[in-house]
């Protein structure tokens, strides 16, 4: 429990992070169809976002060897709080996109101190519930983001500067503590090919996982506004798909560490086949059934990267865990920068249905290679503890620690 209170700093720091960048995707959304943006240009927004994630993810641990964790820490916040507080002065898609790759940059960023300091002061005994506190400090704060939508005006300095004031709050927490920084940690090499070697269908699993998520997330308020959907109930509609993710992650834990991870992701992918189709079929079947829809896919899609992480991981001896997380990493980057604006160009071709199409085709892709890997190799006999894996640095291997061994 002593522990646990120590880390109540960079919790907190991580709850309001999350609040401020959490929110700032729909909120561009819904501000750029205010604003008269295209489709695809709002598309472009999110995968700037991601974009710029991915530069923080590999430059991260580069700068906390350089100036520390809380000057890096300052830093990559400042980012986020510029970006955001840009937007309204500048409304323009392109320069937009920059501020969004700001705001990509802080939560990679951001994300890397905090692991790489809780990943310092953990034991082996207080792993577990760090990692658990972790979670619900983090996704909690994501389904509170998403609510937020429902009272922030869209297209508004007021708005943009609310969740610049949150991304600044989050750096209180995490100066002001009495902790002592930890040394620095080595900056994990870049082996893409290592998720490859390891687990062809965990490297495709992820870019999949990015796929559905990604697209939900930045595209998502496009389809809701496309449904008639209102403001406030487009915040519920993406509430209710982190809403699914969170209630997902026990039962899919425990499935995946029962049995073999490649038939808990076949099946998960075709489940998200079909709350693709209900979830395009029912768009005008009322707002009930819409969020309905949301909680499924969530259900069904949010748990992948999390299983697929655990099947790479499967086949890697210890002193990979790290670059392993980091490839995996790079392969969702690769699926989340690319599939917002795909999604987005889709809806404006075909119609809000066309976003879930396009992650149904990524999910039946999944299934198919799955039943053609499974022809192809057996599963191992000693397998690592599923572990819920958050998509939020390329550290996150040495968090999660040494694989567990189950009989």
């Amino acid at each position: 429990m002593r522990m646990l209170i120590s880390f109540a700093a960079l919790f907190l720091s991580v709850a309001l992070l999350q609040l401020s960048s959490g929110g700032v995707g729909p909120l561009d959304a819904l501000s750029g169809i205010a604003l008269g943006f295209t489709t695809s240009q709002i598309g472009l927004l999110g995968s700037a976002h991601f974009f710029g994630f991915f530069i923080g993810c590999w430059w991260a641990p580069r700068l906390m060897g350089s100036v520390g964790h809380s000057r890096a820490f300052a830093a990559f916040t400042s980012a986020g709080a510029i970006g955001l507080l840009s937007h309204m002065l500048v409304v323009d898609p392109y320069a937009w996109a920059v501020m969004r790759i700001a705001s990509g940059l802080c939560v990679a960023g951001c994300y890397t101190v905090i692991e790489a300091w809780l990943q310092a002061k953990v034991t082996n005994e207080t792993r577990g519930r760090t990692m658990g506190v972790y979670r619900v400090a983090d996704m909690g704060a994501s389904l509170v983001a998403q609510l937020m939508i429902g009272v922030l005006e869209p297209a508004s300095y007021v708005s943009y500067n609310l969740l610049a004031l949150l991304c600044c709050a989050a750096l209180l927490p995490l100066t002001l503590t009495t902790v002592s920084q930890p040394v620095t940690p080595s900056a994990p090499r870049l082996r893409p090919m290592l998720a490859v070697t390891r687990s062809p269908l965990a490297a495709a699993g992820v870019i999949v996982a990015a796929l559905s998520s990604a697209s939900f997330r930045m595209v998502g308020p496009i389809y809701g506004q496309e449904v008639g959907l209102r403001t406030d109930q487009i915040a519920y509609f993406l509430a209710a798909f982190v809403f699914g993710g969170a209630l997902a992650q026990y039962p899919i834990g425990w499935l995946a560490d029962k049995y073999d991870r490649r038939w808990v992701l076949i099946w998960l992918s075709a489940a998200a086949v079909l709350s693709c189709a209900a979830t395009a079929f029912i768009g005008a079947g009322g707002t009930a059934m819409i969020m309905g829809g949301a909680v499924f896919f969530g259900l069904t899609t949010f748990p992948i990267y999390s299983v697929a992480a655990a099947h790479a991981h499967d086949f890697a001896s210890d002193d990979e865990r790290v670059e392993l997380s980091a490839a995996l990493m790079f392969f969702f980057a690769l699926g989340a920068i690319a599939s917002p604006m795909l999604s987005s160009n889709l809806i404006n071709w075909y119609g809000p249905s066309a976003l879930f199409a396009m992650i149904a085709v990524g999910h039946i892709a999944l299934v198919i290679f799955g039943l053609i890997r499974m022809g192809m190799r057996s599963t191992v006999k000693d397998r690592t503890r599923y572990v819920y894996a958050p998509r939020t640095s390329f550290l996150i291997g040495r968090l999660v620690g040494k694989s567990r061994k189950r009989d």
